[in-house]
């Protein structure tokens, strides 16, 4: 394979950043500017802040050349909104913001969220259902010769076809509905800067079919290549390679018409995930054929550094005034020093969208953006929030053995078990932290991310390190359940993992003398997971002390393998069979409500269902006033 292309060594042409990019024609004509190149619509509030990906796409497209515009959040009930900034030269980029808009909309229970932390004043209803879809149509309805092309988390997931909890159905890709040019998927920058040279210089974006991390639609196959048919049940299609190879899905119409094929359709996408060894794939939609190319190699260290060292503003358009922007206020003071995730927990999206190679940022690169905080950020007092990403401590972690990495097709590097392969040396995270403390007008930094326990307890020192410096009262731990049914469909380890952090953790702060407590995360109705399960789940909480106050009930994402084990019923994380074990879900509201409140057993307003469920379950003992009890008995 040969190398990609550095995203900054494209000719550039001009080069003088904005104060912020455009969102109105007064500003077009401060910048001398008669039309934008690009124009980038999205469903957040601009925040001109290297957190928020609409930034980065913007910042970086400025630093190859291109004059780009946005117009964040605007009224999608026509199409005038879209006319803002006048027609782009080259594309609309469309994206629903860093959040999925149907997520950001709605709860797990398909309650309506009346709060949008992207929004100004946290104001609810400032974007629409299935966003990406709505904005592509009226850009198209502005300037219909326009290209306009997805990305962003949204697009993302939904890249091809996919099961959509909110309508409960499987929905076609989101590019045919949207019926936009080109999708982006994944981090997209290599991809982005690519298709937007190739755009200026008079290519058709729908002409670009092999460029990785995008999504395309042709009439059929083209002549040269090797389909390998991984469309029925319990294929592997493995059998072709080369170059020209591209592996078939069960077609649209196949896996909305039959769950079983939409498992096989996970299992196959999700063994072509690792960018060293996986192919193309198709997926037929009615008579045209998706094509998703392979996914994106990652960026380079010093490609990463280049991102993040753009001129951005560091904060929100000055057109919000005082308004406050809830995410911009979690996150001003933050700092990400990676990208990916290679735990690959089957209900989490990070690893469908970021990839399993760890991209790490230089610690010259995350020092200078601490500098840029402490002298450019209103309102810091000398505390970063957070130096983490989608896990605190992947920083420079990864495989040892580049051709091992090459070959590899496993879906987590530590499940079952931490892979042999897998280095997991803790010291230059440990580096980084005193570096980073060290830095004048610095007094604390504490860590915001999760923290991956099972690494963790691979390096007592930097247990002791979270300890005494990063951690200011409550450290984030995810075990997510006790029980090994639900946690064997998760890809998490064992409870035992947990409990050997926790004894580290707990020992540490009492070398140190501090007053420090561990919050854990669950989730409940995850497939897989029983009533028993939770039962024991809840009985372990109150054996070991824990209330919890913020808990979760399972959210079929798109395109995850939790996904596929809710709609279909069967488990893509081994060889899909009809003939294998079901895998049961709790579905129904009242059976998640239960879920939920044996998460919560503590608070009175959960005793009457547990009680039901208890006495049902044959488990009265474990109702009455004392402290072998879960629940109080109810009234007569």
């Amino acid at each position: 394979m040969e190398p990609p292309r550095d995203i900054f060594s494209y000719a550039k042409y001009r080069m003088n950043p904005a104060p912020f990019l455009p969102m109105s024609k007064a500003e077009m004509d401060r910048l001398g500017w008669d039309q934008c190149d690009i124009v980038l619509v999205t469903g957040d509030a601009y925040v001109d802040h290297p957190s928020f990906g609409m930034a980065i796409v913007g910042r970086l497209l400025e630093a190859q050349g291109f004059r780009v515009g946005v117009i964040a959040q605007p009224d999608w009930s026509g199409p005038e909104p879209f006319r803002a900034l006048g027609r782009p030269r080259l594309f609309f980029g469309v994206t629903a913001g860093n959040m999925d808009s149907m997520v950001n909309r709605y709860t797990s229970d398909r309650r309506l969220r009346h709060d949008d932390s992207y929004t100004p004043g946290g104001e609810g209803g400032k974007r629409p259902d299935r966003a990406v879809i709505v904005y592509a149509q009226r850009c198209r309805e502005a300037f219909k010769d326009v290209p306009v092309i997805l990305g962003g988390i949204e697009a993302s997931l939904r890249r091809i076809a996919h099961f959509d909890i909110w309508s409960e159905k499987l929905r076609r890709s989101v590019l045919m509905d949207a019926k936009a040019d080109l999708l982006l998927f994944g981090n997209a920058e290599r991809a982005l800067v690519e298709v937007a040279h190739r755009i200026d210089a008079g290519e058709a974006p729908k002409a670009m079919t092999h460029i990785r991390g995008t999504v395309s639609v042709r009439d059929a196959v083209p002549e040269g290549w090797t389909v390998a048919d991984g469309s029925g049940i319990g294929q592997a299609a493995r059998s072709a390679t080369g170059d020209k190879v591209v592996v078939r899905l069960p077609s649209y119409e196949q896996v909305r018409d039959d769950p079983v094929l939409y498992a096989q359709a996970s299992r196959v996408l999700h063994q072509e995930s690792n960018p060293l060894n996986a192919r193309a794939l198709v997926q037929r939609h009615g008579d045209k054929e998706l094509w998703v190319a392979p996914p994106p190699i990652p960026l380079t260290t010093a490609e990463l550094d280049g991102v993040y060292d753009l001129p951005y503003a560091r904060a929100p358009h000055p057109s919000y005034g005082a308004a406050r922007i809830p995410a911009w206020e979690m996150i001003r003071f933050s700092i990400n020093i990676v990208r990916g995730c290679f735990g690959g927990c089957s209900f989490c999206s990070i690893t469908e969208h970021e990839g399993r190679i760890i991209q790490n940022r230089s610690q010259v690169s995350i020092l200078r953006e601490i500098g840029e905080i402490r002298d450019k950020t209103p309102g810091f007092t000398g505390t970063i929030s957070d130096l983490g990403g989608p896990t605190a401590n992947m920083w420079r972690l990864g495989c040892r053995d580049p051709q091992t990495q090459a070959v590899c097709r496993r879906l987590s590097c530590v499940y079952p078990d931490v892979c042999t392969m897998l280095g997991t040396d803790h010291d230059p995270l440990i580096g980084l932290y005193r570096a980073a403390r060290a830095v004048q007008g610095v007094a604390r930094v504490n860590i915001g991310s999760g923290v991956r326990y099972d690494l963790a307890v691979l390096s007592p020192a930097y247990v002791d390190e979270l300890v005494r410096h990063h951690v200011g009262g409550y450290l984030k731990i995810a075990p997510e359940h006790t029980e090994e049914g639900p946690l064997s469909k998760m890809m998490k380890p064992g409870i035992k993992s947990f409990d050997r952090f926790r004894a580290m953790f707990e020992a540490s702060v009492k070398k140190a003398g501090k007053k420090l407590f561990i919050i854990p995360y669950f989730i409940g109705a995850h497939p897989g997971t029983s009533d028993e399960d939770m039962l024991n789940l809840a009985l372990w909480l109150k054996k070991n002390g824990f209330k919890l106050d913020q808990v979760q009930t399972f959210l079929p994402t798109p395109m995850s393998l939790a996904t596929a084990m809710y709609y279909s019923g069967h488990d893509p994380l081994r060889p899909v069979r009809r003939e294998s074990g079901q895998v049961f879900t709790a579905k129904g509201l009242k059976q998640r409500r239960l879920h939920k409140a044996f998460l919560r057993y503590h608070d009175p307003e959960n005793a009457a269902i547990i009680r039901e469920a208890l006495i049902r379950m044959g488990r009265s003992d474990l109702i009455g006033p004392g402290k072998q009890h879960l629940v109080p008995r109810g009234l007569r």
